[in-house]
């Protein structure tokens, strides 16, 4: 069956259904990772977003429980040049196709994947719909109209944790971490536990009371959507910073450069993908990282507080990272914790760790 990705400018893009029969709308975007395709599928930093591959061939490998980095998919579609329908792999417990399909999310292959990645990059990320059930044109760009898009929009709640819970119970702790989840990835909690941290989770809403209660640090999670829209995480922040140490990344960063008094602005088509070189001032060394974000922190808001500019994305030039050491606050937009890699910040957590223990 055919299967149609139309963009809110109108041009289409048709090739073979795969996944899921239905219409979904979201954001279009394009992550450049060569492997991973199951951990960015689970990864809720996607809410609402169609993702495109770079790369020629998905699925290759399978999917099983273990890559999961939450406990479901969190995209809006998939489009691939060519999905491998046959897969192979000792690890694998099934297929790319079945799986998307019971999971209801649809999927395009067989399409132009270059020539929309270009597209995406001269025009920037747009609203767009992608269609495996047969719904017209003329229909799906009324659908694409009436979503309201990614700015403004406050999507950490929607694909948080709905209550407070232990991930982890270290028999001697080297620190407790309470993680405020705005949509965290697994393997973040999976490398605190391995620090020798009990590693207790808490709803992207919780009050700055309870979470920092009985905490050693507080760490902002990963998430999808405009910090910007998100003034009651921003007031839980601000009344922990200087009080509790406080880690963040991604959506973390953006919130705590929020709450330093620096502004947030939007990407043209973001950073996603495991390629991403950014530079370390204090090393002058360069990290091959995972990123997966549409929205920036400016930096002069940061040095303007106080801060100190750590970190700094060596394909536009945008902040990476910074840290205050009298607040005790230390951030970075990229992932430390990547599955399935690159592994060149994964020392980054022992560092925060480290930073915060020293504030304790």
């Amino acid at each position: 069956m055919g299967g149609i990705l139309l963009l809110e400018d109108g041009r289409a893009f048709e090739g073979e259904a795969f996944g899921a029969s239905t219409t979904r709308v979201g954001e279009i975007v394009f992550n450049t990772s060569m492997t991973g395709y199951q951990e960015l599928l689970t990864d809720p930093s996607y809410c609402e977003q169609i993702v495109t591959m770079t790369v020629a061939h998905v699925g290759n490998y399978g999917v099983n429980d273990i890559d999961m980095e939450s406990a479901g998919i969190h995209l809006s579609g998939f489009i691939v040049r060519e999905l491998s329908r046959v897969y192979s792999n000792w690890r694998a417990e099934g297929g790319l196709h079945p799986w998307l399909r019971e999971n209801g999310v649809p999927g395009v292959q067989r399409i132009d994947t270059r020539a929309l990645v270009r597209h995406i990059r001269d025009k920037g990320a747009m609203r767009a719909a992608i269609c495996t059930d047969g719904t017209s044109k003329a229909e799906l760009l009324e659908q694409i109209q009436a979503w309201p898009g990614m700015a403004g929009r406050a999507l950490a709640a929607k694909v948080s944790c709905d209550a407070p819970y232990t991930f982890h119970e270290a028999e001697n702790p080297r620190m407790t971490v309470h993680v405020l989840d705005g949509g965290v990835k697994v393997n973040i909690l999976r490398l605190l536990a391995g620090l020798n941290c009990t590693v207790r989770v808490f709803p992207a809403m919780t009050p700055s009371e309870q979470l920092r209660e009985g905490a050693d640090v507080v760490f902002l999670s990963n998430g999808p959507g405009d910090p910007a829209a998100l003034p009651e995480m921003v007031k839980t922040v601000n009344d922990c910073v200087g009080k509790i140490p406080v880690l963040g990344i991604c959506l973390g960063h953006q919130l705590l450069g929020q709450a330093l008094g620096a502004g947030t602005f939007k990407l043209p088509f973001g950073h996603r993908g495991g390629n991403h070189p950014v530079k370390d001032h204090e090393t002058g060394k360069v990290m091959i990282t995972s990123q997966n974000h549409g929205f920036a922190v400016d930096p002069e808001g940061i040095e303007s507080a106080g801060g100190v500019v750590t970190h700094t994305s060596l394909y536009d030039g945008t902040l990476e990272g910074f840290r205050h050491d009298e607040l005790g606050v230390i951030a970075v937009q990229f992932h430390p914790e990547a599955a399935p890699g690159p592994h060149d910040a994964h020392g980054l957590m022992e560092q925060f760790l480290a930073f915060g223990e020293a504030r304790l």
